[in-house]
């Protein structure tokens, strides 16, 4: 670990203590794991602790580790990981969090903290059904508003539940039940005769 990441991971131990479940280093990018219930404390200390100033939320993501390592995971299925920098101390943080119930996932919003976590919160909520408490306009983002189910879960079917077209007669935009059928696509393997022999 390098000088700047090790003061910083001093630093984090420092102001954090026990909420930090656990701190990793991979290929010079630090990342911490916090319990969904200190979310919110933690947060705030990553952004007015002096010796800390994370004042951006660079990028919020949902993640389903359900399949993670070929299905040998064991935690919790859903997380949400957060993306800090310090503008101030050039540094820059990940901070992962799982969500408690795999069946009804649910995180506080960190929108009052940073409001730029307002559309990456209603990302993380459409695309996989993460729900986070105290946001002010959870709604999909990218989906319809008919959409059924959350696309980047792993159990999502591929080909989606429904699908929707144009009608002509009733001049509007109509569902209905997917029409492709499921298949296997095997590449085809074409191999010349005499190919890479000398003449």
């Amino acid at each position: 670990m390098n000088e700047s990441l090790e003061g910083l991971s001093v630093s984090l131990l420092t102001a954090l203590g026990s909420k930090m479940v656990r701190q990793t280093n991979a290929l010079d990018e630090l990342t911490i794991e916090v319990k969904a219930a200190d979310l919110t404390d933690v947060m705030l200390t990553l952004r007015d602790h002096p010796g800390l100033r994370f004042d951006q939320l660079m990028d919020l993501c949902g993640m389903d580790y359900s399949d993670y390592r070929q299905g040998e995971w064991e935690g919790l299925r859903f997380a949400v990981v957060y993306h800090l920098l310090s503008v101030a101390k050039n540094r820059r943080v990940r901070v992962r969090v799982f969500a408690a119930d795999d069946d009804f996932p649910v995180l506080s919003s960190v929108t009052a903290i940073w409001s730029s976590a307002n559309w990456y919160e209603r990302e993380a909520f459409d695309l996989y059904g993460i729900l986070f408490d105290g946001h002010p306009d959870l709604r999909r983002i990218l989906t319809d508003y008919g959409f059924v189910g959350h696309p980047f879960r792993k159990d999502f079917p591929l080909s989606g539940n429904v699908e929707m077209r144009y009608d002509p007669e009733q001049q509007r935009v109509i569902y209905q039940p997917v029409s492709i059928d499921p298949r296997e696509i095997t590449p085809r393997i074409v191999r010349e005769a005499n190919y890479g022999e000398r003449a």
